[in-house]
């Protein structure tokens, strides 16, 4: 088991996000936690990668550490742990080399890098094509290639992406999709936070559901698909 999470309680001040939740994610999987608008899904994420806090009795485990005797930098440089944030986050102030060579901060094989970096460039050939761009000029569908390349650049054994269809064209959106595949079958663990519900379970192998913080449901992604419960919830039927 390489990710494992229990009890996981996440407060916000005086309000309760997160009621003990309990899930683990198997080395190679895709895993997939949807739910509405505010169940909990990126605070989920967050306390994974140790930009919040989790309440005293939570255990965060990644193959066997005790993520919660990390901070947020160390998550990233000694686990491999990368995590894509809601709204991309990328440093559009930066190049998008720039932004890559920022991600290798913690890194030593420098020739892994570079083979890192032309294997992000042949998955995203437009991010090549503006390799010497700033960032925040490029749109929404290149920065979203930018912010999951960068993130398989940070060391890429398991990745926490979170809705990363948000505001992407259909077309863009496969295309991602496809290329998160191709990032998980080289070897990455994927768990993905999608408010695209029926397109999260189609890519994923297994999935959660959430709701006021708290998990409903479980199980394989097909068998979730036809649920009815999902289906009137989260599918539109």
């Amino acid at each position: 088991m390489q990710l494992k999470i229990k009890n996981l309680h996440v407060s916000y001040g005086n309000i309760k996000a997160l009621h003990g939740i309990n899930f683990s994610v198997e080395a190679g999987e895709i895993v997939t936690v949807i739910g509405a608008n505010g169940a909990g899904k990126s605070t989920t994420l967050r306390a994974i990668s140790r930009m919040i806090p989790s309440e005293e009795g939570s255990v965060i485990e990644f193959n066997g550490e005790n993520i919660l005797k990390y901070s947020a930098d160390k998550v990233v440089a000694k686990l491999g742990i990368c995590h894509v944030p809601e709204g991309r986050r990328i440093f559009g102030n930066l190049t998008v080399t720039e932004n890559f060579i920022l991600a290798t901060f913690a890194r030593k094989d420098k020739n892994q890098i570079k083979k890192d970096q032309k294997w992000v460039f042949d998955l995203f050939p437009r991010l090549e094509e503006r390799k010497d761009q700033l960032a925040g000029t490029l749109s929404g569908g290149e920065q979203q290639m930018l912010a999951v390349g960068r993130a398989y650049m940070s060391g890429h054994k398991i990745m926490l992406l979170d809705e990363p269809s948000m505001g992407l064209a259909p077309i863009l959106m496969l295309d991602m999709f496809e290329a998160l595949k191709e990032i998980n079958r080289l070897g990455t663990t994927i768990l993905l936070v999608e408010q695209n519900a029926r397109l999260a379970l189609k890519f994923a192998q297994r999935g959660y559901v959430i709701e006021n913080g708290e998990l409903v449901l479980e199980g394989e992604a097909s068998s979730l698909l036809d649920n009815p419960d999902v289906k009137k919830a989260y599918l539109g039927a």
